[in-house]
């Protein structure tokens, strides 16, 4: 019989999922993990607001989510895949997108951004943030102040808005948005977790 591990200091992915011992079903897990985190991240940026340059998704909710679930190396890897499916033409991104446009466009910033939400939020996680809704709720903001700043500085220098415009397109209309998903996330992950390893 083979044995399972799962590291307290783990990720909720390692918990739900644990990675066998003699490492046989790593690589398989890995891809499943990731095409279900790019599928997730696909339908929450078809739920969506349309506003003047960037529309409001529920991307961010699940970009943190994933970087808590999944740590920091699975939950990067999942950002750039998803990258890569909109790069290469999939319809992905928020709208009926696809292609390399959106990584010139208004949104450019906020998608780079992700990937680094994703690493922080997953590194602190992999040390224990995952546990409390406190922590997790810091560092799932830690992860949004990223988002924003790569979308905000994008805006500003990138698409030359300026900054007054970029923080009155880019920033102000998703600060409210972004700490009620902040705090469904930092709820979410612990509470799952409690589900199944009562310890915490």
């Amino acid at each position: 019989m083979t044995e399972t591990v799962a590291p307290s200091h783990f990720p909720l992915a390692a918990l739900l999922w644990p990675h066998r011992a003699d490492g046989s079903s790593g690589l398989l897990r890995s891809v499943i993990l990731v095409a279900l985190g790019t599928a997730l991240l696909t339908l929450s940026a078809k739920v969506n607001l349309p506003l003047p340059y960037v529309p409001m998704t529920l991307q961010t909710l699940v970009v943190l989510v994933i970087g808590a679930a999944y740590g920091w190396r699975l939950g990067s890897a999942t950002l750039v895949a998803y990258l890569a499916e909109g790069a290469i033409g999939f319809p992905v991104f928020a709208g009926p997108v696809g292609g390399l446009a959106p990584f010139v466009g208004p949104t450019a910033g906020y998608l780079f951004g992700f990937v680094a939400a994703a690493f922080v939020t997953g590194w602190l996680s992999e040390r224990g943030w995952d546990r409390s809704v406190l922590r997790l709720f810091v560092a799932m903001a830690f992860g949004h102040v990223l988002i924003l700043a790569a979308g905000f500085g994008w805006l500003a220098f990138g698409m030359k808005l300026g900054v007054e415009k970029a923080w009155l397109v880019g920033i102000g209309p998703f600060i409210a948005a972004s700490l009620i998903k902040n705090a469904l996330g930092a709820a979410l992950v612990p509470a799952v977790r409690r589900i199944f390893d009562p310890r915490g």
